[in-house]
């Protein structure tokens, strides 16, 4: 027990260290040559000006880095890699016992992890010199198709073709579907990326997500796949210690697009395959993701169909900014949920 407790902290441990070592490098390469958005404002999802958003946000924009994700995937594929490295130089139990990278549990997720945040980093570089990002479609489908790719391995190579559901006993078939399903999940789970807005609030919230999973992988007996998820928290928290209001820089999308869909990739790995209740639990433990994606789908109705806004700025956490909360009261409520939901969700899926 004792060793496979270590196994998943040491990662962790190596992950928070080496961003902790590597920011102050890090933060000056990115104010050095002025990493940040050169004009601030931002656009609806119906095309007209963010007026609300643009009054609290416009002048934060503007001269605080972005690709802040760098920190957080760099230093997780770092530690992933030198334990890796470590296990084929040294024949040593104890070294080969502590390197994570399996076929079986984190080669998936990794990749993953890997190929969503390096296209992330593009859309991050497109917004600092002014091409105003990857268009929303180009990233919606890249995010499909990795899912698309992730899911075949998950239904051809895996043989996972159920889930299992709230509220409901045994697994549910769902045979080739189970391919749609992963994607809808995944572009579900990414939409709830823009949670990425304040100061502190995405690190701290995926922080929570990341170690809930790791949790239940752990009493899983996953254990590779529980220190991949440590590993991700430990580089978030090391992210976290400079993105504390005043944020030195932001996660932007080269961490938010990485993020979710290796958590969807974890969602599903600690389900059926698993033999626990992981995809069941990812509503409660990405609670505040999943508020995000609907605050912006109910805006989005009600200004439709009844021509007035539900909220006075979409997604949720704005709103709060909009309606008088300081944005530090934002970032402390939202942790604080999503530690709750965290908790809440991993007794559900291991009890």
């Amino acid at each position: 027990m004792g060793f496979e407790a270590l196994k998943v902290f040491l990662p962790a441990a190596i992950a928070f260290a080496i961003g902790i070592f590597f920011e102050p490098m890090f933060a000056h390469f990115l104010y050095k040559n002025r990493m940040w958005k050169k004009k601030g404002g931002k656009t609806a999802l119906d095309g007209s000006k963010a007026e609300v958003f643009n009054s609290l946000h416009t002048q934060k924009e503007v001269g605080t880095p972005r690709l802040g994700g760098v920190l957080v995937w760099g230093s997780v594929l770092a530690t992933a890699g030198i334990l890796m490295l470590l296990s084929r130089l040294f024949d040593n139990n104890f070294i080969d016992g502590i390197a994570f990278i399996s076929r079986s549990q984190t080669w998936v997720p990794l990749a993953a992890f890997a190929a969503g945040s390096v296209v992330g980093a593009i859309d991050d570089l497109f917004e600092i010199y002014g091409r105003g990002g990857l268009r929303l479609r180009t990233r919606l489908l890249f995010v499909a198709g990795v899912s698309l790719l992730c899911a075949w391995w998950f239904y051809s190579k895996l043989g996972v073709t159920a889930i299992t559901m709230p509220f409901v006993g045994a697994p549910v078939e769902l045979g080739a579907l189970f391919i749609p399903f992963f994607m809808l999940v995944a572009l579900f789970i990414y939409a709830g990326g823009v949670i990425d807005g304040i100061d502190g609030l995405a690190g701290g919230v995926f922080a929570a997500m990341f170690i809930a999973y790791a949790g239940i992988a752990y009493f899983e007996a996953q254990l590779d796949l529980a220190a991949l998820c440590a590993a991700i928290a430990g580089g978030l928290l090391a992210f976290l210690w400079y993105n504390i209001p005043p944020a030195r820089f932001y996660l932007s999308e080269t961490g938010t697009m990485g993020l979710t869909i290796a958590l969807t990739n974890v969602a599903f790995l600690t389900d059926v395959l698993g033999g626990g209740r992981g995809l069941s639990a990812l509503p409660i433990v990405a609670i505040l993701l999943v508020a995000t994606v609907f605050s912006n789908i109910a805006q989005i109705f009600s200004k439709k169909f009844f021509h007035k806004k539900l909220l006075r700025i979409a997604p949720l956490h704005h709103h709060f900014e909009a309606i008088g909360w300081p944005a530090y009261k934002v970032t402390m409520r939202y942790w604080i949920i999503g530690l709750v939901a965290a908790i809440i969700g991993m007794s559900y899926a291991i009890l």
